[in-house]
């Protein structure tokens, strides 16, 4: 028999917000512990949460870029369940009205593009951090940090339309992209700021009836999501295949061992206790509000891309590389805004400068070369006053200096020799040079013309014209 995977994810993105959703408490990663906490994060009696509006608004900036629609009122409620990094006992969440619902994302893949379904998107505060040292029973101690207790979080979670592991990964790298563009989320998954769990079961191919489902929990990288799917989707298929049943549960993945284990059955569901929480008031969308957040928000990677396909004629896959970062994107824009071809800007973005921000650690937001002196280099390649390959020289130079490229060409001579009677006296001299070369070449050996050019080139300082070079080479090399 054969099956088919069905996968939904809940996605928990930290909102960039400078405090905590109900206090005043820097929500900043990296402090030292229960350093970012106050009684209200403690959750000491009598402390009283007051909500960060500025959370909200972050949430519904990515609510409107899922197609969600925003309600216009939404209920905080209480989580009730135990865990020493809870210190209220329970958490805040909403449950029966959440912020937003009913969006959906068009993933580009094989055979087509694919909709995946948002269920809903809600607010609530994150828990704090267990740390636990030693691994022998006697020695094991568990410590309590507090600090990320009551940071904000928007819960993302799908419809199960996903049906394999490589599709979830590539929505969540695409949910990732989206929520750094929109500067709600950090996109930093190695500090916890991105979490992915996954529901996943597997049914009879054709089948509509959903299977039983195992959740895998805290994943945070495209890699571990995709390998403990592909993993559970195989254990599930092989557990029915011998007779057996699946059990619903959670699991955790075990990157070392390449496998995901069980840490604990949900044969039923938790009673969670969830009621309105006293303390909290209803969040109020009006209209003015979502006109003021809507207006304000950037054109959104799928919109700019297909714009850059329809409007400046650049491939498809130029225009996904250079929307997969708002920074990247407008570093463009602003290039050719500056008079730089479209397609030259792109290649130059792609290529050379990628090259040079990694190796400096810097990104298209910081980088030391701008894009209008860009524009100013790719405008000496286009009129022919420097070549190709003294142009990546010029560029080095720029990048490490901030000086123009006019400037480095002319304080370095670095003009394209393009005058035909200075060309060709180069290459009579090439020729005179190596006679067995060009011998080989009129015999029929083509391939010794390379060399040849190689060594115009070089006697002109790699700054003869390719073209002219090529073109009086050949002439010259005619019986």
């Amino acid at each position: 028999m054969e099956y088919e995977a069905v996968i939904g994810l809940e996605i928990h993105a930290q909102l960039l917000t400078a405090t905590k959703i109900f206090c005043g408490c820097s929500a900043a990663f990296g402090a030292e512990p229960n350093t970012h906490i106050c009684p209200t994060c403690l959750g000491l009696p009598g402390a009283l949460p007051v909500l960060n509006r500025a959370a909200v608004d972050h949430a519904i900036r990515a609510a409107l870029a899922l197609g969600c629609t925003v309600h216009e009122g939404s209920i905080f409620a209480r989580k009730n369940y135990f865990y020493p990094d809870l210190p209220k006992g329970y958490q805040i969440s909403q449950y029966e009205q959440p912020l937003a619902t009913q969006g959906a994302v068009d993933l580009d893949g094989v055979p087509g593009p694919r909709r995946v379904g948002i269920t809903r998107v809600h607010l609530e505060e994150d828990a704090g951090k267990s740390v636990h040292e030693g691994f022998v029973d006697s020695d094991r101690k568990t410590y309590v940090d507090y600090n990320r207790s009551g940071v904000p979080l928007i819960e993302i979670v799908t419809e199960p339309d996903l049906r394999s592991a490589g599709d979830a990964a590539a929505f969540f790298t695409r949910l990732r992209a989206l929520l750094v563009w929109l500067g709600v989320n950090d996109g930093n998954m190695e500090e916890g700021s991105l979490r992915c769990d996954a529901n996943v079961s597997v049914r009879p191919a054709g089948a509509t009836a959903l299977g039983t489902k195992a959740e895998v929990k805290n994943l945070n990288s495209f890699r571990f999501l995709e390998q403990a799917l592909e993993y559970e989707i195989d254990r599930q298929i092989a557990e029915l295949r011998d007779g057996g049943r699946i059990v619903q549960e959670t699991r955790l993945w075990d990157a070392a061992a390449g496998r995901t284990i069980s840490m604990r059955s949900k044969e039923e569901a938790h009673d969670y206790r969830y009621f309105p929480d006293p303390d909290l008031p209803a969040v109020e969308v009006d209209a003015e509000r979502l006109s003021r957040i809507r207006a304000a928000m950037p054109e959104l990677p799928d919109a700019r891309r297909r714009r850059f396909v329809d409007s400046l004629a650049l491939p498809e896959y130029d225009a996904a590389q250079l929307t997969q970062s708002l920074a990247v994107a407008e570093y463009f824009e602003r290039a050719v805004a500056a008079g730089a071809a479209p397609k030259m800007a792109a290649n130059w973005i792609m290529g050379e400068l990628a090259r040079a921000l990694k190796d400096a650690g810097a990104d298209a937001a910081t980088s030391p070369l701008a894009p209008e002196q860009l524009a100013g280099l790719i405008a000496l390649i286009e009129k022919g006053t420097i070549s190709g390959s003294i142009a990546k020289s010029v560029f080095e130079k720029m990048f490490a200096s901030g000086r123009s490229a006019d400037e480095i060409v002319a304080s370095e001579s670095l003009t394209q020799i393009s005058d035909e009677s200075q060309i060709a006296a180069l290459v009579a001299d090439v020729l005179a040079k190596h006679p067995d070369p060009v011998a080989q070449y009129r015999a029929g050996k083509t391939t010794t013309f390379g060399f040849l050019v190689g060594q115009v080139m070089k006697a002109a300082g790699g700054k003869a014209n390719p073209k002219r070079v090529n073109d009086l080479l050949k002439r010259a090399l005619e019986p």
